[in-house]
């Protein structure tokens, strides 16, 4: 797989990407922005046509018990029929429980009934999609003491169980490195090396998540 460089495409830019059209391996965006009929819908559509995209979902809720929720996927799954994107990608978290929402990606215990709800809800994604997704690995800032198994065996055993392919978010590494109790040093090792972490093969590895930090003097 020949790597290649997208950027996160965020409402304030869109009227600059659409003037100058710089050149990037493709677009992301958050499927939640555009799920409704909306100008800044109709615009990345149009930006469709020149561009790439990747649909990065941030409300699935892939580790409910209670399973995926079916009008939110269906809104979802029309978005990525319109885009057809390069990638589809969400989190390693649960944010939904009893029909209330949470404004947050929260983490699971590594388990084996906690992987058996994750895989459940990772096919019947793949399978309403009819497409291949990648699975982020979460921010944590705790750990369980009931999990099983570390987040790097979790992420393999979901991918291997489902298919899917997963995405790695430096970010997430250095903030559990910290959690941790780790150096600062070794977060950002961490981090740089989100990918590395899972030790998986390129079978798997679709996504590295960057951030860019700029210092304003």
């Amino acid at each position: 797989m020949n790597p290649a460089a997208g950027i996160g495409l965020r409402g304030p830019h869109l009227a600059e990407i659409a003037r100058e059209r710089p050149a990037t391996a493709f677009l992301e965006i958050h499927a939640e922005n555009y799920l409704s009929p909306t100008p800044a819908t109709e615009a990345i559509e149009r930006l469709r046509a020149d561009y790439p995209f990747s649909v990065h979902a941030v409300g699935l809720s892939l580790g409910s018990a209670a399973g995926i929720d079916d009008a939110h996927l269906g809104r979802v799954a029309d978005l990525v029929k319109r885009l057809q994107p390069a990638y589809v990608s969400d989190h390693l978290s649960w944010s939904v429980t009893g029909g209330r929402y949470f404004n947050d990606l929260l983490p699971l215990p590594y388990t084996e009934e906690a992987l058996a709800v994750v895989v459940g809800n990772v096919q019947h994604l793949q399978d309403r999609l009819g497409r291949q997704v990648s699975i982020e690995n979460p921010s944590c800032y705790l750990g369980f003491t009931h999990s099983t198994m570390s987040e790097p065996e979790f992420l393999s055993e979901v991918a291997h169980r489902s298919g899917c392919g997963l995405l790695g978010e430096g970010e997430a590494s250095f903030l559990e490195t910290l959690a941790a109790g780790r150096t600062l040093e070794e977060a950002a090792v961490s981090a740089l090396a989100a990918d590395a972490v899972f030790d998986l093969s390129p079978t798997f590895a679709r996504l590295l998540h960057l951030r860019v930090f700029v210092a304003v003097q």
